[in-house]
């Protein structure tokens, strides 16, 4: 693909198109957000944090492994001794500050969602807006290539 334009420009194109057609179907169907706001298919932020789908994704997710494993050791003082507790010390100092800021993201999102839901006109903006997003990002991804 690096040596060849003319795979670069028919995978770039494909790109561009995978962008485009969802946003014009986001577009097409921006009243649609009302219907699926109606059937209170989200539960709500409460309903969410009692369920735990957020620790699990959390606890499961490898960035956090390979952030322990790569970020923290850099942090350990070998000469003060007692290099495992350090590491728990800042797994933990680290797991509070994701944990707060999880919950800040969380709890705004689903703020957001209850005021975006209580106007058909804001959710068909936010539909509108999101497909004239995706669609202007195809076409500068088909407009703009390499120069070579």
């Amino acid at each position: 693909m690096e040596r060849s334009i003319i795979v670069f420009t028919v995978l770039r194109l494909v790109g561009a198109a995978y962008l485009v057609y969802p946003g014009v179907r986001a577009w097409r169907e921006r009243g649609s957000l009302r219907a699926s706001f109606a059937d209170g298919d989200g539960g709500g932020a409460v309903a969410c944090a009692r369920s735990g789908r957020g620790v699990l994704v959390g606890a499961s997710n490898p960035k956090t492994l390979v952030f322990s494993a790569a970020v923290l050791p850099q942090f350990v003082d070998r000469g003060q001794g007692r290099v495992v507790l350090q590491m728990r010390v800042l797994g933990l100092i680290f797991n509070a500050i994701a944990l707060a800021s999880d919950c800040v993201r969380g709890l705004a999102a689903a703020t957001a969602r209850d005021w975006f839901a209580r106007s058909p006109q804001r959710l068909s903006l936010v539909g509108g807006v999101g497909g004239i997003a995706m669609i202007s990002l195809g076409v500068t991804v088909a407009a703009t290539g390499r120069k070579d």
